[in-house]
């Protein structure tokens, strides 16, 4: 039976406690969009459409009785946790819409040393399980830039990959078991065991969802020895991405594992490493971590893979150090960045892609000129490839542009709907992926068809099979 708006928020006051049913409209209006239009909340200027309420679950139990209650009634659900998505996924894509936030679900249920695992509830931040895993000489393995405000739920629903991937892998790699609420409230748990052949993996059901087809309500990810001791840092100059991309590949085919591997194109690089770089300089870098004996061994490996070309100029490892410890990005720079884009008007995006290495300094060399020739106002443009793999690699291209004759909530429409849409063309011309990790949301969800080509099947017959009334995330990865 449809309800009204009112008896929407009603029924929820009822399900649950009062307090956990929020219709300030402040902050209807702030759930209202995610970083995809941050714009819209630095410049305080909604235009998106609004949730009717946002809905604090405090358990499992909680999440059952709203998705029950939203199967039932034909209410869409947004998933949310940390509430750092980046693309479009926690917008509200019907009229009848509510946000369930599990922040409050934040207990750390084990840090397990000897079976090298921990379990936590999905609104756990990524830093505070970090810090409780380092207290014990574990780490995650996980650092996405988003570390210090990102949280584990949103994490897995996103696909998430961290800044040490080359060695510990995505989060796909790290997942081991997870809890999820279906709608109509079905809840399943997929054990915690380090592989089966009993089926298909339907870990990665959960996995990259991103609210579409499930709630995430526990995660239990693997851990890994932590030994900052033994920390390795290398880095060199070199005057074409081409070089670069050879190297990068060249140490990945010979079985190295890097805690991280980069490539920074002249411009990007600038941003970074201007101190020791010529403004017509790429910039290629490693680190290797782990055990010593391994760290060693990865160190001379990757430098005599790379003294293979002359071109590649290695520059002091303390000011590769330099550039790592300032990898993160915590409240205090968000906040920082808010005020540079409200006070000059001038805006930073980023948009990641992959591809194998035949392709992907194709799709570099198409998309750059491309966005120069086609933007107006672009202040910088550029890139780096900062996952790379046996078959290939990623690629991030980072690029500033002034607002000239726009208004803040216009900005999507007239400057990153259409970066997105040149990097998304030239990539799937070149058979490449148009998203590497921060999802697909709505930002990109209406290359989905043209990005899965005929195994769209596949997907459309999981949400129809999981979600058969569509009432989780509407228009989030796949378009309405």
């Amino acid at each position: 039976m449809t309800l009204t708006n009112e008896a929407v928020v009603a029924h929820l006051q009822q399900l649950l406690h009062s307090e956990q049913v929020h219709t300030d409209p402040l902050e209807l209006q702030r759930a209202s969009v995610d970083n995809f239009r941050k714009l819209q909340n630095i410049f305080d200027v909604h235009t998106m459409r609004e949730p009717l309420a946002v809905v604090y679950a405090a358990s499992t139990d909680d999440v059952v009785k709203v998705l029950t209650f939203a199967q039932e009634h034909g209410v869409n659900v947004v998933a949310r946790t940390g509430g750092t998505a980046t693309e479009g996924g926690l917008e509200s894509g019907a009229e009848q819409s509510i946000v369930v936030d599990g922040s409050r679900m934040n207990a750390i249920v084990s840090v397990d040393a000897y079976n090298m695992q921990a379990t936590v509830q999905c609104g756990v931040p990524l830093q505070l399980l970090e810090d409780k895993c380092r207290e014990v000489g574990l780490t995650t393995g996980h650092s996405p830039q988003s570390k210090p405000i990102a949280s584990m739920g949103g994490l897995v629903a996103t696909r998430s990959i961290g800044q040490f991937s080359t060695l510990y892998g995505g989060i796909e790699d790290m997942v081991v078991g997870c809890e999820v609420v279906f709608p109509g409230g079905e809840v399943s748990r997929i054990k915690n065991v380090p592989r089966r052949a009993a089926g298909p993996d339907i870990r990665h059901i959960v996995i990259g969802n991103e609210g579409a087809l499930c709630y995430i309500t526990e995660v239990t990810v693997k851990l890994f020895p932590y030994m900052p001791e033994n920390h390795k840092f290398m880095g060199w100059t070199l005057k074409n991405m081409t070089t670069g991309f050879e190297a990068l590949r060249e140490v990945m085919v010979a079985g190295y594992k890097p805690s991280v591997a980069r490539l920074y194109d002249f411009e990007d690089g600038q941003l970074h490493f201007s101190h020791f770089a010529k403004p017509d300089e790429c910039i290629l870098l490693f680190m290797a971590e782990g055990n010593a004996g391994i760290t060693a061994a990865t160190e001379a490996g990757i430098h005599e893979l790379v003294a293979k070309y002359p071109e590649c100029q290695p520059v002091d490892p303390a000011l590769i150090e330099e550039w790592f410890n300032d990898l993160v990005w915590g409240a205090d720079k968000v906040l920082r960045e808010d005020e540079r884009i409200r006070t000059t008007r001038n805006v930073n995006r980023t948009t990641e892609i992959s591809s194998d290495w035949g392709s992907i300094n194709k799709i570099y060399e198409a998309v750059i000129p491309r966005i120069r020739a086609e933007i107006n106002g672009i202040t910088l443009l550029g890139g780096h490839s900062s996952h790379s793999y046996i078959n290939g690699t990623n690629m991030y291209f980072n690029y500033f542009y002034d607002l000239i004759d726009c208004e803040p909530e216009e900005e999507n429409d007239k400057y990153y709907f259409k970066i997105i849409d040149i990097i998304c063309e030239e990539t799937l011309r070149f058979g490449g992926s148009i998203v590497h990790h921060h999802g697909i949301g709505k930002a990109r969800a209406k290359w989905v068809r043209e990005e899965y080509g005929t195994s769209f099947f596949m997907l459309q017959s999981l949400k129809t099979a999981f979600d058969p009334n569509s009432v989780m995330n509407m228009g989030t990865i796949i378009p309405n």
